[in-house]
């Protein structure tokens, strides 16, 4: 196997533990990324990204490697808890000192108007400055309740996590009452990334497929989210594989060096109602049923 790269020394202990037993799962089996990335159903580019440590694995990348490595899921999962939660406490703490350089930058911008001027000042100059400052005082102030506000809805809820994807971390509009992880619903997905999105892994299963010469073509169908979209597995460049929903909804996408390769979602009102097609390089084609 290639050496891999050493993970950067501050990311968080749990969270690059986490990352070294992935690692050493995949060395043991003696699998490349690119198997690795066949057998589970996720990318190769996103396979190479959870080994550097670049992005935390979903849930379902975990447990689908967990299988192919033929090992029990459960130490894994628990693992992958613990560094779900560093991973979501980083990237709290990165976004509040974002929001406090901005906070930062704005409190200097008043230091460089100086003291306020002499009593033989003007009047007229006098009220202009205290206007500005005013001004400049009133966009701290909103700085400052927009700094509480992301801390208090994106920080607070990061700790008291249940261990659920959050890819990696919960956007500030994603639904309440959606799980963990899950950031769009319904017709908010359309064109979007299934796995991005956080529609897929556990959240998503296989409806239907068909296979076309070797390449296999599936309708994965979220209930969560509430869409469907086309994954095709061992294709080659320059296929295009499609899906679509009568005549109007359509997505593709165009095979490049991932020999797996999904297309942009599409809403559904149920796992029956969409249809996966391929067209190959070779110019064979095929659609599910």
């Amino acid at each position: 196997m290639p050496r891999r790269k050493a993970l950067p020394d501050e990311l968080d202990p749990r969270f690059k533990e986490f990352v070294d037993q992935l690692r050493l799962l995949v060395d043991r089996s003696g699998l490349s990324v690119a198997d690795v990335a066949d057998r589970t159903g996720y990318g190769r580019t996103s396979w190479e990204r959870y080994l550097n440590g670049l992005l935390l694995a979903p849930k379902g990348a975990v447990v689908a490697l967990a299988e192919v490595t033929g090992v029990g899921p459960g130490h894994l999962v628990t693992m992958w808890e613990l560094a779900e939660r560093a991973w979501s406490r980083s990237e709290t703490r990165h976004d509040t000192t974002m929001e406090a350089i901005r906070i930062s930058r704005a409190r200097a911008a008043l230091g460089e108007f100086g003291p306020p001027p002499g009593e033989g000042g003007s009047a007229r100059r006098r009220r202009r400055r205290r206007r500005l400052t005013m001004s400049l005082a009133g966009v701290v102030g909103v700085l400052v309740v927009v700094a509480a506000a992301v801390w208090l809805t994106r920080g607070g809820e990061k700790e008291d996590a249940d261990g659920t994807p959050k890819t990696p971390v919960a956007s500030p509009s994603a639904r309440p009452d959606l799980p963990p992880g899950v950031k769009c619903v319904g017709a908010s997905c359309v064109g979007k990334d299934p796995e991005g999105m956080g529609c897929s892994g556990r959240l998503a299963e296989t409806v239907t497929s068909v296979t076309v010469g070797t390449t296999l073509v599936e309708v994965r169908y979220s209930e969560t989210c509430g869409t469907a979209w086309a994954r095709a597995t061992r294709a080659v460049a320059g296929d295009r594989v499609e899906v679509s929903v009568g005549a109007a909804a359509k997505r593709t996408a165009v095979v490049g060096t991932d020999a797996n390769t999904y297309t942009p979602m599409v809403v559904v009102k149920g796992p029956g109602e969409a249809r996966a097609c391929v067209a190959l390089k070779s110019g064979q084609k095929g659609c599910t049923a």
